[in-house]
């Protein structure tokens, strides 16, 4: 039997929304830009997916464009807001727990001759709004904060640094990465200050290679590559249709249940905290305001990849951190403070709607085994 708790990386694809992907595929599979009956076909369901994410993060639907997912969204958001601005060696702020394409992105720019500033975790494990805007000078154009940490759970108030930002400089454009966050908590942007979002599918039960950009009415990203009109001109280049509606039942699914599938989560998460409390050698790095989906625990003595392959024999699946990382050493678990022993032994446990109490217990049962097994060895 399977243990999958590495649902931080991608998720299981909700049969309902593979169904729709094949329905698209097979039956609306007209081109959405051609002028007859197949091709309305195909712009209805784009209206509908588009309508359907804003919803879900309460702005106008006309403000949400596709990408291929949640790297090209973030890069198409980072670079969009240098080149609108045109200012050569302006300052970028961003939080140094982003996502490796957000950082990946700063390094392009700062070697462009762009200032950049990483702001790391206080003593407490977070980034409030006023160290952000303590970062923002007269000078800055950007500012990047995620609203949950891919490999700790780290909660960021999103809309309150976007707030003390803007008071700081109402110049400067706020980006948020929610891609952990999306269907998971509540996302309150339209009437905010926070002026890109980007959001993807494979998080919450949606195909791979779709995922979208909410951009303020105000900002009008120039496009980073060129062709048709679709997305407004932004992202050209035919849409993707049939992931795009299996993206957006995915979010309907969520939205149906959300209340008693949180719950769920939080249940999980405490027992998780509750069996691993009783194995000696187990340190938690995940700070206490993580949001339940992320559990980020090191046995220090053990390296990490020892550890998975050993829960791997076993049907069990964690990861050791970002799976975009690849195996590198965490850059989150560094500027969050945590020792280099530490991150070399860190897992991550990712749970979703379909993870149950068997996964737990089978997952703290084997860590225990592998602990005294391979200490032994």
């Amino acid at each position: 039997m399977e243990n999958y708790l590495d649902n931080s990386a991608t998720t299981a694809v909700f049969p309902q929304a593979a169904q729709v992907v094949y329905d698209v595929l097979t039956n609306k599979y007209g081109n959405p830009s051609s002028l007859h009956r197949k091709g309305l076909e195909a712009e209805l369901v784009l209206k509908s997916a588009r309508e359907t994410v804003a919803g879900e993060l309460h702005v106008p639907s006309e403000t949400i464009y596709f990408t291929s997912g949640g790297t090209e969204a973030n890069n198409i958001a980072l670079f969009g807001a240098v080149a609108l601005q045109r200012k050569p060696g302006a300052r970028l702020v961003a939080t140094a727990i982003e996502h490796d394409s957000v950082l990946a992105a700063l390094k392009e720019l700062e070697r462009q001759g762009y200032e950049v500033v990483l702001v790391s975790p206080d003593s407490n494990g977070e980034i409030t709004p006023r160290a952000m805007a303590e970062a923002v000078d007269e000078n800055t154009i950007l500012v990047s904060a995620m609203a949950v940490n891919n490999e700790l759970g780290t909660v960021l108030d999103a809309a309150s640094i976007a707030k003390e930002v803007k008071r700081k400089n109402p110049n400067v454009i706020v980006h948020c990465d929610a891609v952990q966050a999306f269907c998971k908590v509540p996302l309150r942007f339209g009437f905010g200050y926070t002026d890109m979002v980007t959001v993807t599918g494979h998080k919450i039960h949606a195909p791979k290679g779709v995922g979208a950009l909410y951009v303020n009415k105000r900002i009008k990203l120039p496009p980073r590559a060129f062709g048709g009109h679709q997305e407004n001109g932004l992202r050209p280049g035919t849409q993707a249709c049939a992931l795009i509606a299996g993206f957006g039942e995915a979010i309907k699914l969520c939205q149906k249940d959300a209340i008693e599938v949180s719950q769920g989560i939080k249940q999980l998460n405490a027992l998780l905290k509750e069996r691993l409390a009783a194995v000696s050698g187990v340190e938690i790095n995940s700070p206490d305001n993580a949001l339940p989906y992320i559990l980020n625990l090191s046995v220090p003595g053990i390296r990490s990849e020892i550890m998975m392959h050993f829960l791997e024999e076993r049907g069990i699946y964690v990861s050791s951190g970002s799976a975009c990382a690849q195996g590198a050493k965490s850059h989150v678990l560094a500027a969050a403070g945590i020792s280099p022993e530490r991150i070399d032994s860190a897992l991550r446990v990712s749970l979703c709607r379909y993870n149950t109490a068997e996964d737990i217990n089978s997952f703290v049962d084997a860590l225990a085994e592998g602990i005294a097994s391979i200490r032994r060895a």
